[in-house]
């Protein structure tokens, strides 16, 4: 017989397609969101999971479900998957890294020019009809163009930014546990910098940090009071690696002079007043979220599936050990 798939969450039609060449698929394209309970009952039977990163894969649901043998993350942060269980309990585990990197720096910038120049206040004053004329001192932002960006984070998507910087004449500064090639430093005209003297001398901040325990609050109030009251901070990495509550208090009293957030502490729940602040621009986690990289990243998810399924090593695969051992 066939082994059997659970699908989670929507995936594009094509990538679809070609799981149910080689599998007997349960498929979740109405992209109704899973509940923990569900996804235990989903999971009963099934050989392989392909999933969104709001399913939680824990040692409770791989020990609840021994027939499991792998789970295929539809994106490129796992913070949602338990790894270490899945290495305890025999079953592979993959993600689709690459693929969204351009994608996310471009979106990045998106927000780094919308909230610099308010571009959301002013876009929804104008729909309101309460734009009544040209004024010299009203919606004025902060120029980018020659200023200094700081970047935390200094992987693929990281890099990314800073290759965008470039063509802004922009200063780059970069904190990182470790650190780069003096070469792509060269290449970048990148400086690395600690955590304190980035936030100290930045004009923008980005955030491109796994969520890991010491990355959770990786800016928090403290972080903040350290921030220029003309910087602007931009978060599409995880939600959790902002407190939310003290960027609230930072943009209501002008601490900071804006942000940009593509993702949130507790989504897609807002923290209290953030929503109501002109000087903010919220996107609902579209970092990866054209057409092309989605069908990407679907494709690349049911190719791990494919070969962790039919005896090959999933391309992506996070915990090796297991693959040697089955």
């Amino acid at each position: 017989m066939k082994p059997r798939v659970l699908v989670s969450r929507e995936i594009s039609p094509e990538a679809l397609a070609r799981l149910k060449q080689h599998f007997i698929v349960d498929a979740n394209q109405k992209d109704a969101p899973v509940s923990p309970a569900q996804l235990l009952r989903k999971l009963k039977g099934k050989d392989g999971l392909v999933s969104g990163p709001t399913e939680a894969v824990n040692d409770e649901v791989l020990a609840k479900n021994p027939q499991l043998k792998i789970v295929c993350n539809v994106a490129v942060g796992y913070n949602n998957l338990d790894v270490a269980a899945g290495t305890k309990h025999g079953v592979m585990m993959t993600n689709t890294p690459g693929v969204l990197d351009d994608t996310t720096a471009d979106l990045t910038w998106a927000l780094i020019l919308a909230a610099a120049r308010g571009v959301s206040n002013a876009d929804s004053t104008v729909r309101a009809g309460r734009w009544k004329r040209w004024r010299v001192m009203e919606f004025l932002g902060q120029d980018i163009y020659g200023k200094t960006i700081g970047i935390c984070g200094f992987g693929r998507i990281g890099r990314g930014v800073a290759r965008r910087a470039m063509g802004f004449g922009m200063k780059v500064l970069y904190a990182s546990r470790s650190r780069a090639s003096e070469s792509l430093e060269q290449e970048l005209r990148a400086s690395y910098v600690d955590k304190q003297t980035l936030l100290r001398e930045s004009d923008v901040v980005t955030l491109h940090l796994p969520l890991f325990q010491e990355t959770r609050h990786y800016i928090a109030a403290r972080e903040l009071a350290l921030m220029k009251k003309s910087a602007i901070l931009v978060n599409a990495s995880r939600g959790p690696i902002v407190d939310e509550k003290a960027l609230v208090r930072a943009l209501k009293t002008r601490r900071i002079f804006a942000a940009g957030l593509d993702v949130y502490e507790k989504e897609p729940a807002l923290a209290p007043g953030l929503a109501k602040l002109p000087n903010v621009v919220l996107t609902p986690h579209i970092g990866s979220g054209t057409v092309e990289t989605r069908l990407k990243m679907s494709n690349m998810a049911v190719t791990n599936c494919i070969a962790g399924l039919t005896g090959q090593r999933p391309p992506n695969l996070l915990n090796p050990d297991v693959f040697t051992t089955t």
